[in-house]
């Protein structure tokens, strides 16, 4: 009976062990798969989104791209006939139509992925900072350390462009900053972007759950890099991003 009760014990014992070892298995397997769903459907709505992002590009740079360069074009032909008093009023509607061009060619490229991956990352980055500085800031400026990389991946150019491009806005609409700076630190296998303004900053804890800063970290996941924001109320906003080369 003792010897009974000791294998009836351990046959216990081993499909109790057997049992968890399979519900430990089941359990890693539905997180995986439950992170690969989140994955395929964080990956999906980036997709979409660049998709709507080169729709709105081409609309600017065709329709409305368009219609600026014949405005532009009348404006210059109606400054020839009217008289002088009044070619000084229309030099300068001329001259705010042209600006406005230039915004819209500068905009619609930095909304087309295939414009900025034929431009390449420091060069899309550099148009987007000329573009804010026209509008808005007094410096925006690019600075590069370190021998530059190429991606092995094209597309992760474009997520890490597109968090920065959510940054830059973030800056435009709330921060109230006077300049802008990007740093591109090329690291033996590393690439450590940080983005930095001047403005009034914030507190960090209480904006977890913004839309902008849950956009950033999500797309940063996409690619397997960390990202992290610092920042204390006056005193700007620090966006460093360390990018597995």
């Amino acid at each position: 009976m003792t010897l009974v009760v000791i294998m009836l014990l351990f046959m216990v014992i081993v499909f109790f062990i057997a049992f968890q070892r399979r519900k430990s298995k089941l359990l890693l397997d539905n997180f995986k798969q439950q992170q690969e769903f989140d994955e395929e459907i964080s990956r999906t709505q980036s997709e979409i989104q660049e998709q709507t992002l080169k729709h709105v590009g081409w609309e600017l740079h065709d329709n409305v791209g368009q219609l600026l360069a014949y405005a532009s074009m009348q404006l210059n032909m109606l400054g020839t006939k009217v008289p002088e008093d009044v070619k000084g009023k229309v030099q300068e509607t001329t001259d705010i139509v042209k600006d406005s061009l230039k915004e819209v060619r500068a905009l619609s490229k930095s909304l087309n992925n295939d414009v900025l991956l034929n431009m390449g990352f420091e060069e899309s980055i550099t148009n987007e900072l000329n573009r804010l500085k026209r509008m808005k800031f007094s410096l925006a400026e690019l600075e590069i350390k370190g021998d530059k990389r190429e991606f092995s991946d094209k597309k992760h150019e474009i997520i890490l462009f597109r968090i920065l491009q959510e940054f830059f806005s973030n800056s435009v609409k709330y921060s109230e900053a006077d300049q802008l700076k990007v740093i591109l630190d090329y690291q033996t296998d590393i690439l450590t972007i940080t983005a930095t303004d001047d403005g009034k900053g914030f507190d960090v804890a209480s904006a977890e759950k913004g839309s902008g800063l849950i956009n950033m970290k999500s797309r940063a996941e996409l690619i397997d890099a960390d990202l992290e924001i610092t920042s204390q109320p006056n005193h700007g906003v620090k966006l460093t991003i360390h990018y597995p080369i």
